[in-house]
């Protein structure tokens, strides 16, 4: 998309201070000598300041000018890829189904206790697989369900909650389309859509591909119910019970659990916080293990932030087509880039039918409409005959409307809007957290999505944490859901969705607090 001059103005100056050309204190030329500077009309030069202002890079002193706020080294550092030393300590997914076939029932607990101990210790390497769902009781179960009931409470803090603040949506402009689909609608939307979706919806989501790269028609797409519904029908489509299925690691909880849910083991892959799924990592566990599917979020991962370069995805599709391995391609993130431009898909890239990608409008415009979809390539017969065995239709009405929203060229207008506005709200978050929390805090600095991942001292435990946390009315989300077992135990995420206000940098500084005082 074509940004405004003001933009361009503000994001070359945005550099400079990224860089640290223009380091904190500097003072920044009038809004007249940057109007005359780069040629621009006064109006401009000061809409430019007033970008960075918002972004709180630069500030404005009474009768003084412009002077820059902070630049990157004042920030926390980056967490690290996990050092990479041998091959996985623990076994692989097919290896350990054959080892509790020999030993049994006594000999499984045993290799699972072992197991529990080596990544209780937070070791640094790579995991293995594992096929066992969480068992009953498990704290982290117990602790995402107290989360998760937490999300209704309004008197919490909720940095737990990895979606935008309403305030941040288009209240009105959504009711004002929803009431229009039903008056202009046939049957008002009553009836049941067709199996594959709402066509004025899918044709938009095809016309939309065409900024992730995509050349896409309406009759590529399935609607579903969210993406989480889109991720299930693919896993369904391409995997039977007792497969392996190669997930990253960190990765969102909601993805392990879909996963676990289908009967299926799990093989945990590296990310790099910066350029995503460690790729050399995954050609050699192929080698070792019968991978079935592989489930990367590409774009803006939860929880690292990461977005694999266009050149490593290439990679990743060609390696997989090479293997005739589906790459299921969780895009639910992709529109929220705060850069100039959106990030390709690997959808984009793929030519053989191979990707399957997922996504949905939850986390860019209405999250309670439950609009997704599924662009399954070669399995599109598959995901349909799914979509009929378990919803037959998605919601006729909330996915018409989104449809119409689309047509009339109202997302985009409004996720420049939000992308700005999230871009602001986590450069806030994160200098707010370098302010208060221990100096070797590391957390990551995304470009996109919603969420910061902040690793802790390792005497830190996160679900400990957590209930210190609550007690104070703050909700986070403590590291190890984010993997099968415990190793990111001195982490947590923590979303920037909601608008940085004196309540969130107070809740910030009582978080920062107790991590201090967990870690002495």
């Amino acid at each position: 998309m074509e940004t405004f001059l003001y933009e361009q103005v503000a994001g070359r100056l945005e550099k400079l201070i990224r860089k640290g050309v223009l380091k904190t204190g500097d003072k920044l030329v009038s809004v007249r000598g940057l109007s005359e500077e780069q040629g621009i009309s006064l109006s401009t030069a000061f809409k430019a300041y007033s970008e960075l202002e918002q972004k709180g890079l630069i500030e404005a002193r009474t009768k003084s000018g412009y002077y820059v706020r902070y630049t990157p080294r004042q920030l926390p550092q980056t967490p690290q890829a996990p050092q990479q030393t041998q091959w996985p300590p623990w076994p692989l997914a097919q290896d350990k189904q054959d080892k509790q076939d020999k030993q049994g029932e006594q000999g499984e607990q045993g290799e699972q206790g072992e197991q529990g101990k080596k990544g209780g210790q937070g070791e640094p390497g790579f995991p293995g697989a594992t096929g066992e769902p969480a068992a009953p009781g498990n704290p982290t179960d117990a602790i995402l369900h107290r989360v998760y009931t937490d999300l209704s409470d309004e008197t919490i803090i909720r940095f737990s909650m990895a979606a935008p603040s309403i305030n941040l949506l288009p209240r009105a402009r959504l009711q004002k389309t929803l009431m229009e689909t039903v008056r202009n609608h046939p049957d008002g939307c009553m009836g049941y859509a067709s199996a594959q979706g709402d066509a004025v919806l899918r044709r938009q989501l095809a016309l939309h591909a065409f900024s992730w790269g995509g050349t896409l028609t309406e009759e590529d797409i399935v609607t579903t119910q969210g993406c989480m519904e889109a991720v299930t029908f693919a896993l369904k489509a391409v995997t039977q019970p007792g497969d392996t299925v190669a997930v990253e690691t960190p990765t969102f909880f909601g993805l392990i659990r879909a996963v676990q849910g289908l009967g299926l083991k799990i093989l945990e892959v590296p990310v790099d916080p910066e350029t995503g799924v460690d790729i050399d990592w995954l050609a050699q566990a192929m080698k070792r293990t019968s991978i079935k599917a592989c489930l990367f979020v590409t774009n803006f991962s939860n929880p690292l932030g990461s977005c694999m370069p266009d050149e490593r995805k290439a990679q990743l599709v060609n390696l997989l087509a090479e293997k005739n391995i589906p790459l299921i391609e969780d895009d639910i993130y992709g529109d929220l880039y705060f850069g100039e431009s959106r990030p390709r898909t690997c959808k984009s890239m793929d030519k053989t039918g191979n990707v399957l990608l997922c996504s949905s409008v939850s986390k860019s415009l209405a999250p309670g409409y439950r609009v997704g979809w599924c662009i399954p390539g070669r399995h599109l017969q598959r995901v349909l005959e799914l979509k009929r065995i378990h919803s037959l239709s998605s919601t006729h009405l909330t996915h018409a409307a989104i449809g119409q929203f689309f047509a009339h060229n109202r997302f985009d207008l409004h996720m420049r809007q939000l992308r700005k506005a999230l871009h602001t709200q986590s450069l806030a978050y994160i200098e707010a957290i370098a302010r208060y929390f221990p100096p070797d805090t590391k957390v990551t600095q995304p470009k996109g999505g919603y969420v910061l991942w902040v690793e802790m001292n390792r005497s830190v435990r996160s679900l400990a944490l957590y209930q210190a946390a609550i007690g104070e009315k703050i909700s986070f989300f403590p590291g190890q859901l984010f993997s099968v077992d415990v190793r990111y135990e001195h982490c947590m995420r923590i979303s920037f969705g909601q608008p940085f206000t004196p309540a969130i940098d107070k809740a910030l500084k009582t978080l920062g607090k107790l991590v201090r005082e967990a870690s002495a």
